[in-house]
């Protein structure tokens, strides 16, 4: 399959390695600008411009300011419209999700006495507003809900608002529906797009303002997240899907391979790359894309072809696996499966990866539905920095300190040394002797 884009590190140079990392949403130019106006408008005109968007850019047929959020009828009919199969598949999922994500849940409070007399902590609560960010450009992702409704709901936000592009029939995806209902999410509008996050940030006559969004988008969403960065905190940076596919001699490149198109299929702006030290597997793989594609749907077909011909995605060969490791943690992806049959001893050499999978039969898509940890993962190099969309994203952690009579006179007098070295009366003088007089007869 010669079409196939196929790298050497060994014989790339600084600027051709450097091209290879680069993620389709690193130049959002074209959409800052022209997003722009869609968030203005929706800014001065609300409802009106959500619906006006909804039939020009959705082409939702029917859609109007007043039939932007999903009714209770939309939601029975959905659990009629969705087969029986694909509701417990969506139930068992949002279990596993629950499960995984109230382990992560911290104690709502902690204290330690850091000194005699003097206590210092943490306290955690559920942020007040959460806006999640349903996609459903290039098809229609119950997952998505699963996986940022279910933490938020375990985080105890009291206000949770799913967004998400209207379909063709002015209505939201039925399976989404259902997965919000499950997950324990009732509010939904028919919004996606930058104008989507220009609702959530400043609100509008059915959309209520949310004070951070979260989930992942298009670039439009991307473009739309930063401008309005000092209105709605945006989260994590969640763009299109990319996974690496590390693979050593152990495994066939067939199953590679299988594995390389799992988010590459997602779109052609996504990234997906395969990784060995093997020339077999190499080879291997490229004999088995032909017929992998073979069983795929048309368009998924398509657009996985597009990712593994273009400049984001294909079959990278390494000297070595220390070599491959080491371009891992350089292109630090959303998604790693480690194919081997002992991928622990690779484990440790990863330290740039948001998901790491192990083994034969741990596949993106296993994780990506029901195996627990968050699929919402950051992209384009997040993951140097930020991890999976978890509990912590729906909370706030406020410091808490008390100090005792106790503890009171040491920590105040070298409160007041600093103070007075680095210029700050008033700080000097809230704790020296002017503070005494009110103290007296306190405990």
């Amino acid at each position: 399959m010669t079409d196939v884009t196929f790298k050497e590190l060994a014989r790339l140079s600084a600027a051709e390695r450097a091209a290879l990392v680069r993620r389709s949403e690193t130049d959002l130019s074209y959409f800052l600008e022209h997003a722009a106006p869609i968030i203005a408008e929706v800014r001065a005109n609300g409802d009106t411009a959500l619906a006006r968007f909804g039939r020009d850019l959705d082409k939702a047929k029917g859609l109007a300011p007043d039939n932007l959020k999903a009714t209770e009828a939309e939601f029975a009919h959905a659990f009629d419209l969705v087969d029986q199969a694909v509701i417990e598949a969506i139930d068992y999922g949002i279990e596993n999700i629950r499960s995984f994500h109230r382990e992560q849940l911290p104690e709502p409070m902690w204290l330690k006495e850091v000194r005699p007399g003097a206590f210092a902590g943490d306290r955690f609560t559920p942020i007040s507003s959460v806006a999640l960010y349903v996609p459903r450009g290039k098809g229609a992702f119950p997952s998505v809900t699963m996986m940022t409704a279910v933490p938020g709901v375990v985080a105890g936000v009291p206000d949770l608002a799913i967004l998400t592009p209207p379909g063709p029939d002015g209505g939201v995806d039925a399976a989404t529906l259902v997965a919000a209902r499950l997950a324990g999410v009732d509010t939904v509008y028919k919004c996606g797009g930058a104008q989507a996050v220009a609702a959530a940030a400043f609100g509008t006559e059915t959309v209520r303002k949310a004070k951070k969004i979260l989930g992942p988008g298009s670039p439009w969403v991307v473009a739309a997240k930063r401008l309005l960065s000092d209105v709605i905190d945006p989260g994590l940076p969640a763009g299109p899907s990319e996974v690496v596919i590390l693979a050593d001699e152990t495994v066939h490149g067939g199953l590679a391979a299988l594995d390389l198109l799992i988010e590459a299929e997602h779109g052609p702006d996504s990234s997906a790359w395969l990784v060995t030290p093997s020339r077999r597997v190499v080879d291997e793989a490229l004999a088995a894309l032909p017929r992998h594609w073979a069983q795929m749907s048309e368009q998924r077909a398509g657009f996985s072809r597009a990712v593994l011909t273009g400049r984001a995605g294909g079959i990278i060969l390494a000297a070595s696996m220390a070599d491959a490791c080491a371009f891992v943690n350089e292109y630090a992806p959303e998604h790693l499966e480690i194919l081997s049959t002992h991928p622990f001893d690779y484990l440790g050499e990863i330290t740039e990866a948001a998901e790491i999978l192990l083994g034969t039969r741990t596949p993106n898509a296993i994780a990506n539905y029901v195996l627990g940890p968050n699929a919402v993962l950051p992209t384009s190099m997040g993951a140097n920095t930020h991890g999976p969309l978890s509990v912590s994203d729906f909370m706030r952690r406020s410091s808490v300190g008390y100090v005792t009579a106790k503890g009171y006179p040491q920590l105040a007098a070298h409160t007041r040394t600093l103070a007075e070295y680095e210029g700050f009366s008033s700080h000097a003088n809230a704790v020296g002797p002017m503070r005494d007089p009110y103290l007296e007869g306190q405990h």
